[in-house]
This record gives structure tokens, C-alpha cells and sequence, in this order.
């Protein structure tokens, strides 16, 4: 079965974004070894699951190329196939994209039980808690930035119930970040 992974951007208090959806709080210029990092956690990767808002960015961003980004890592962003979960979307304005709504466990286990290498998730918010909550993900890939937010939007749901991760390994990098990749603890 294909593994899902989760790759997000977060403060240390554990925000993925501000109270209105601030990102401008995160550590850049990145350095040559969190990309040499990236490259390998998405090297397995042929499918990306990102909720609609985020994909109302993130795609058309990809698309038009981003200043700062390699040849390569545009052509795999945009080739990658992608799925947009989505109960207000009943087609993809995209292409080499599905939209999927309705039960997020079912569209989740039928994507990973289809062939194929690792699935990744960027988010967006709601997408990431309803994961985590389902006990979804089979990684967790935390960027850890040098900063406090002290409100805003949280990585975890608050279920009632402890999220139980393992760590699996820790990596600083020099432009401040350090990575905290967990895998869920499941009884």
C-alpha cells in the first residue's frame, strides 16, 4: 500500500499559517541542504492531495513557473498528478487534476490502495486537521520555523483525544529550519 505523507511549513508554537492566513513568517532563503532534504522525502512521491483553497493557489502558481525554483522542480510539480478534495467543486478547472469530495476516509484509502509510489499533502488547513484526525497520514513532515506565531492556524485538531507520534528523525538545516519527521503511534 502507498504511503501518505503531510509536508508543511510550521511555527514552534505549532501554526501552519497566521490568524488570517499569514505565511509570510517562515524562514527564507532556504539553503541547499533543506533542498537536497525535500528532494529526497518527494522523490517516491507521484501523487499530490491538496484541499481546494490551497489549490486555488498553488496550482496556478506552479503553472506560471516561481521565481527561485529549479526547471525540474516546476516540470514535477506540474506533471505530478494531483487530487483536490473538494465538496464544492464538481470539476477540475485544472489540468492532471481529479477532484474528489464526499468521504474523505473512502477517497484517502482508495488512493492508497491504487499502484503506484508515496502520496504527499501540502494542505491546506482543514484538509491537514481532518487527516490528522482520521489518523490518515502514515507521515508527518514537520518544517519547524524559528518563530512564535501565538495564534493562528493550527497544524493539530483539537479531537478531545492525544495525537501519538513517533519520532523517526530530526534534521536541522542551516537556514534556521529543522525538519521533525513522526509516524502516527497506532495500538
Amino acid at each position: 500500500m502507498r504511503r501518505f505523507k503531510l509536508q508543511v511549513q510550521v511555527s514552534v508554537d505549532g501554526y501552519m499559517a497566521g490568524p488570517n492566513g499569514e505565511m509570510d513568517w517562515m524562514a527564507f532563503p532556504w539553503t541547499d541542504d533543506i533542498g537536497a532534504y525535500i528532494d529526497a522525502l518527494t522523490k517516491p512521491v507521484d501523487h499530490i492531495v491538496l484541499g481546494r483553497r490551497l489549490a486555488e493557489g498553488f496550482i496556478p502558481a506552479w503553472a506560471a513557473g516561481p521565481e527561485g525554483e529549479t526547471e525540474e522542480s516546476i516540470a514535477w510539480m506540474n506533471d505530478t498528478p494531483k487530487t483536490v478534495i473538494s465538496d464544492s467543486l464538481t470539476e477540475s478547472p485544472w489540468e492532471n487534476v481529479a477532484v474528489a469530495g464526499g468521504d474523505l476516509t473512502e477517497t484517502v484509502n482508495a488512493l492508497k490502495a491504487q499502484p503506484g509510489g508515496d502520496i504527499i499533502t501540502y494542505g491546506g488547513g482543514t484538509l491537514v486537521r481532518n487527516l490528522i484526525a482520521r489518523d490518515l497520514l502514515d507521515e508527518l513532515h514537520l518544517f519547524v520555523n524559528p518563530v512564535a506565531l501565538g495564534t493562528g492556524m493550527p497544524v493539530f485538531p483539537d479531537t478531545g483525544s492525544h495525537h501519538r507520534l513517533g519520532l523517526v528523525t530530526v534534521r536541522p538545516f542551516d537556514c534556521g529550519i529543522t525538519a521533525l519527521h513522526y509516524e502516527p503511534k497506532r495500538s
